[in-house]
């Protein structure tokens, strides 16, 4: 299936735009590039600055795995080991920056 076939939740696009504008106001900078298929990709984390080709530091996931790390962020190592979230990149650990974000304002998440 092309991603351009994908159909999203109006719902859920929602949501993921909020979460990242929240992710990107708790670690502004474009050291890494947080994507989440069909729905959304920012760069974040001050750092080296990423320009052009693939960046050093990349996560990815699911926005059903975004919403949920949102609402938990204590959630980002266990969400890493099963494999739904993908991270690479020495400053790809996004745990403290979910906690920043999230902790004490959930009203991003739906």
């Amino acid at each position: 299936m092309q991603k351009d076939s994908v159909k999203k939740d109006p719902a859920t696009a929602l949501q993921v735009k909020k979460i990242l504008e929240a992710i990107k106001k708790a670690a502004p900078g474009s050291s890494v590039e947080l994507r989440i298929p069909s729905y959304g990709v920012i760069q974040c984390v001050a750092g080296v600055n990423h320009r052009r080709g693939n960046p050093a530091n990349q996560v990815e996931m699911r926005a059903e795995v975004l919403i949920q790390l949102a609402k938990d962020p204590s959630l980002w190592q266990d969400l890493v080991k099963s494999g739904q979230i993908q991270a690479s990149g020495q400053l790809s650990d996004l745990s403290q920056v979910f906690s920043t974000a999230f902790q004490k304002s959930p009203k991003a998440v739906g």
